[in-house]
């Protein structure tokens, strides 16, 4: 893993509105500002997560935590409440959710991911807002 990764990475969809609407959302959320970002179409994603066993018709936001052990990977629901760690309470007390089974979790996941396209379209360069240049320093591509 490159020393250039942030200890926090979220990959998304970056064509997804409901994925844009989320990262916005966890950056307004993420008072400690450790979660950094980029898109799943980026060069980035492409040099990043090559070196992991995803499957290949992935449709999940990526959740890498680089540890002192390595880099740890978590892909669907998990991805999520691993992300939820990070923000302070109330958010993070949404992890209460987890003590859904897994496969449970993960179909519902599944089951969002195949239709957000058609629920909340794509995102349009109009359409995004703008971070603040704080915001801005944690979205790499």
């Amino acid at each position: 893993m490159s020393p250039s990764i942030p200890k926090y990475l979220v990959f998304f969809d970056g064509e997804c509105g409901f994925c844009d609407h989320t990262v916005q959302w966890l950056l307004a959320r993420d008072a400690k500002e450790v979660l950094y970002f980029t898109p799943l179409q980026g060069d980035l994603a492409q040099e990043v997560l090559v070196q992991f066993d995803l499957p290949p018709d992935l449709d999940s936001i990526v959740y890498v935590r680089t540890e002192d052990d390595g880099p740890k990977v978590f892909i669907y629901s998990a991805a999520i409440g691993e992300i939820l760690k990070e923000l302070p309470f109330p958010w993070s007390w949404l992890r209460v959710g987890w003590i859904v089974p897994t496969v449970v979790r993960d179909w519902c996941y599944k089951q969002f991911a195949a239709r957000r396209l058609a629920w909340f379209g794509t995102t349009g360069v109009d359409a995004c807002r703008l971070p603040d240049e704080r915001q801005a320093q944690r979205l790499l591509m």
